[in-house]
């Protein structure tokens, strides 16, 4: 596996991507994908067991669910870079007849990605299904997903979340992006959610908090303790506690990123913050 040096270089690269990505087509979702950065590198290079030779199958190995699809460019980045599909496919962004669109989709074929997503609140009920179909076939690995915090307001995750906890799901780690940001506001002004760590295990889930979500090695020690947690009766839930726009400081701590693309001079600034390391795309 990659060291914590390799790990970090790909962090910054992956920051790059997703502003080069967003300016380019001059559209897309910046924020939340800054500030997930950590946990898809963590994710995909330290702690799911997966094989880059993709099939849709996923048979004999750890699988993962993006619900707030939205947040594609991180996903894309982090997909490239760890060998699912040429890394200077990201050029096509957002383009038509593009692999990869605003949202993943699944009828172009992309690797990586085995549902649609983007329409938000399904894909805790996309990720018990497969953990469902995990333990049918005696398949003895695990199911991630990961979800944004205002995507919590749409109720059917919470019929989710209690079927999970009743059937004990208990292959499944969901995690939820606490950045406290949506597309209108503050989630706090637009519907405030209260606790959720109380919520999720008043349903019956095992709860635990990553408060520096934005710190690779306090994600990946986290993202261990979750999955050593798995097999014992009920679902894991992650309470992911991150900055949105991490790592561009004009983009930080606000949702007025959440959709909207940098303009040159913006770019520039966020590229200078975030040095190269690996290769532009």
């Amino acid at each position: 596996m990659p060291d914590t040096q390799q790990l970090n270089n790909l962090t910054t690269q992956v920051r790059r991507d997703i502003v080069r990505m967003v300016h380019n087509v001059n559209s897309g979702h910046p924020g939340g994908s800054l500030g997930c950065t950590e946990f898809f590198v963590a994710l995909y290079n330290e702690i799911m067991d997966i094989k880059t030779d993709f099939n849709m199958d996923g048979i004999g190995e750890d699988l993962f669910f993006l619900s707030n699809g939205h947040i594609s460019p991180v996903f894309y980045s982090v997909l490239a870079r760890r060998g699912y599909f040429p890394v200077k496919e990201l050029n096509t962004f957002r383009l038509i007849d593009s692999r990869l669109q605003g949202h993943p989709t699944t009828h172009e074929g992309l690797p990586g990605i085995r549902v649609a997503s983007g329409s938000l609140g399904q894909g805790m009920s996309v990720a018990i299904g497969a953990a469902l179909a995990k333990k049918l076939n005696k398949d003895n690995h695990t199911i991630f997903s990961l979800h944004g915090d205002g995507e919590l307001q749409e109720g059917q995750n919470w019929e989710a979340i209690m079927y999970a906890a009743g059937n004990k799901v208990d292959n499944l780690i969901s995690t939820i992006d606490l950045n406290g940001q949506q597309i209108d506001g503050a989630t706090k002004d637009v519907l405030p959610m209260g606790d959720l760590k109380a919520k999720f295990e008043a349903f019956g889930w095992d709860v635990m908090e990553i408060e520096k979500g934005n710190d690779l090695e306090a994600v990946i020690a986290g993202l261990k303790e979750a999955k050593s947690r798995t097999g014992k009766g009920k679902p894991v839930c992650i309470l992911l506690h991150t900055i949105m726009g991490h790592g561009v400081d004009f983009m930080m701590g606000t949702h007025a990123w959440h959709g909207k693309a940098p303009n040159d001079e913006q770019l520039e600034k966020a590229l200078a913050q975030n040095p190269e390391t690996l290769g532009d795309y």
